[in-house]
């Protein structure tokens, strides 16, 4: 299993990466997690021969901006876009005209799964749960080829976060946040509040990721976020734009 991070930027682009997005790729499935511009890249990884399954974390535009160029993939196999609940009313309207061309127009089959009713329709284990933001965020675990993943975008502090990366062999999750930053109107993890979470569920390793563009504006800033986490659980990394990391 091999996971490549797209983009790591929250809220906006900037030199330091493309909005949120991070590919997994599977012996026979890839999955992309959150559509931020950082999926323009995704082709550069894979020639759409195996099923794509996109899971989107929530409906805030820098984890969506990128839907709109789903037509310049080749997705032979087929793509499933997988959200949380009202997932078919909100991408019938953004996906659709006059925002970008309609879904039923795509050059591949697509479909829509919302989470976590229809979980039994995917062909691999699946959890998500609901997480501590602004309006309703799903985290997810996957376990897939013996390994088990789990994805913690936007979110505070939560015992649901804890849950899905306990004993992950992949924990990542946003670190919108600096040292000592917080905010209960728009909860987000600062990296002692990552590391906590990972420490608490026994993860095997940590990636941060979701960086907010208007607080972190250089990567050295990243790297001291990073040294910060690692003071309180040692595997830690700072995502960037580009970062492979084999399981």
């Amino acid at each position: 299993m091999k996971v490549v991070f797209l983009g790591t930027n929250g809220w906006y682009d900037t030199e330091t990466g493309n909005t949120i997005c991070t590919l997994v790729q599977t012996e026979r499935f890839d999955i992309i997690l959150d559509a931020g511009n950082g999926i323009h890249k995704v082709d550069q990884y894979i020639d759409g021969g195996k099923p794509v399954f996109l899971f989107l974390s929530h409906f805030h535009v820098d984890h969506i901006e990128g839907l709109h160029i789903l037509a310049k993939f080749r997705f032979t196999q087929g793509l499933a876009l997988c959200g949380p609940a009202g997932s078919r009313d909100v991408l019938g309207t953004f996906l659709n005209t006059p925002f970008t061309i309609p879904l039923a127009w795509l050059p591949y089959p697509s479909r829509i799964i919302e989470l976590p009713e229809e979980a039994a329709a995917l062909p691999f284990p699946v959890e998500a749960l609901p997480l501590c933001h602004a309006s309703l965020t799903l985290g997810y675990r996957f376990v897939i080829d013996g390994r088990t993943v789990a994805y913690c975008p936007d979110t505070g502090y939560c015992e649901n976060a804890v849950k899905l990366a306990r004993s992950a062999d992949l924990l990542i999750t946003e670190c919108a946040y600096k040292k000592g930053q917080s905010c209960e109107e728009w909860p987000h993890l600062n990296p002692e509040t990552a590391a906590r979470i990972a420490c608490e569920a026994d993860a095997k390793r940590l990636v941060l990721t979701h960086f907010d563009a208007g607080v972190y504006r250089t990567l050295p800033e990243r790297n001291e976020s990073e040294r910060v986490a690692a003071g309180i659980f040692a595997a830690t990394t700072a995502g960037t734009d580009g970062l492979e990391i084999i399981l």
